[in-house]
């Protein structure tokens, strides 16, 4: 559902540096050998699916879905994940399976519904589709880790969102809001007199047979449901879990990666909606379709979403051309996914490709005092969010406006990093500056205020 500091928001970037071939015989070997080294090397534990001309040709999940200490459930490719963001796929195409129905316009204003919600007279669902309603993305408010275990009902969500003025005025620009699609989210359940969860079952999950798909709950192990985990001294360490009745349509669905790339299929191929409706999802602007976002893979073109909620990471994407459906759910990582799929895109489309061979990184042990002096909350120019660094005993913690926070592990007194993320940071604080490396880009925070 939101984005952990930069990871989900930067996934494309490394997509974009790249060009390729025909598509060959899938090596499926080599895919195996792939998925080999992330779990001997506790890199990630995740669960991977590609689908082809609508036949699955690849499905393979590593790691554990649940870890009660010495106890330890192995994960299996009908293991369900929270898939966070990409639920907002599925909420676009209801939306889309109404206008198609004459129940609802891109043109409706917001205010058909929530006229109390600021600027609902001006925003349109067209605007909501697209991120560009100008609708304060509450999961970057920094209350939204306090919240975000709380069961809360549509009427206090509606109070929260009624408060919080427009960060915009809507059509201007674009910027990501969870915001707009719990409210689409209710939308639907107003046209449809029903829960989101059972409107979900009547207009997509019986239309195309997708039973691993549904709205989540409190994790329950006995439908296989995998609990999330952060990779903390040399352990997978639980992570707390987001009460589900506050994503809603932006991100509160669960599913695996074989039935993504089913939905995906289902999704290009006309069986859910029609060409029209695709063709709005998939038109990008301002790197924001409805709710599509393209992943240029070489000269491969794919449209898909990320996903993110609690530790729990996900990926869905479609390229046409190929008729190829890829998608990952992972409940704990301790590499870069970016660079995983990177990988996995090379081998199905026989790019040439080393297999990774991870070479520890020497980190070091420092005591609770020596981090005190790095304590405060930083911001930089281009950043949409701020970064607050705590400490837990000698443990160094950073966390983003309205995100879970992280460890990082120490490579030199004052040099930090964070792996699951591909996170350098480095503390200069004699100009009170942090630099953050990520992806490839660096940003410069400056600290303004000392813990």
């Amino acid at each position: 559902m939101k984005c952990k500091l930069l990871i989900i928001a930067l996934v494309a970037v490394l997509f974009s540096q790249c060009t390729v071939a025909q598509t060959p015989v899938f090596n499926k070997a080599k895919m195996d050998s792939l998925m080999d080294i992330l779990a001997t090397n506790n890199k990630a534990m995740v669960s991977v699916a590609l689908r082809q001309n609508g036949k699955l040709i690849y499905s393979r999940a590593i790691g554990y879905s649940t870890i009660n200490g010495s106890q330890k459930e192995a994960a299996t490719t009908s293991t369900h994940y929270r898939i966070g963001s990409i639920s907002k796929i599925f909420t676009s195409v209801m939306i889309f399976q109404l206008i198609e129905q004459g129940k609802l316009q891109l043109t409706t204003p917001l205010a058909r519904y929530f006229p109390d919600i600021p600027n609902a007279n001006k925003i349109t669902i067209a605007q909501m589709l697209n991120h560009s309603s100008g609708l304060h993305n509450f999961t970057n408010d920094s209350n939204y880790v306090v919240i975000a275990s709380k069961n809360l009902t549509h009427a206090d969500l509606l109070s929260v969102f009624k408060k919080n003025k427009s960060d915009f005025e809507p059509g201007t620009k674009h910027s990501y809001s969870n915001t707009a699609f719990v409210l689409l989210g209710y939308i639907i359940e107003a046209i449809d007199k029903k829960p989101y969860a059972l409107a979900l079952k009547d207009r997509i999950v019986n239309k195309i047979g997708l039973p691993d798909t549904y709205y989540g709950g409190k994790i329950d192990e006995t439908k296989q449901e995998a609990q999330s985990y952060n990779w903390q001294d040399n352990n997978w360490k639980n992570v707390t879990e987001t009460n589900m009745s506050i994503p809603g349509g932006a991100g509160a669905l669960v599913s695996n990666p074989a039935a993504l790339t089913q939905f995906m299929d289902a999704l290009f191929t006309g069986k859910l909606i029609s060409d029209s409706s695709l063709t709005h999802m998939k038109t990008i602007k301002d790197g924001y379709g409805m709710d599509l976002i393209m992943y240029p893979f070489y000269s491969k073109k794919g449209f898909g979403h990320n996903g993110g909620i609690d530790n729990f990471l996900s990926q869905a994407i479609y390229f046409p051309e190929e008729k190829l459906a890829t998608s990952y759910t992972a409940n704990g990582v301790n590499t870069s996914l970016n660079d995983m799929m990177i990988g996995v895109l090379s081998i199905v489309f026989n790019r040439p490709y080393t297999l990774p061979a991870f070479t520890p990184v020497t980190t070091i042990k420092l005591k609770s005092a020596d981090l005190d002096k790095y304590l405060g909350v930083y911001a930089g120019n281009g950043l949409p969010i701020k970064i607050t660094v705590t400490k837990n005993n000698a443990t160094l913690m950073a966390q983003g406006t309205g995100q879970s926070s992280f460890p990082l592990e120490a490579i030199t007194a004052n040099e930090f990093q964070f792996v699951q993320g591909g996170i350098i940071m480095v503390f200069d604080t004699t100009a009170n500056k942090l630099t953050l490396k990520q992806s490839g880009q660096t940003f410069i925070m400056t600290r303004e205020k000392q813990e």
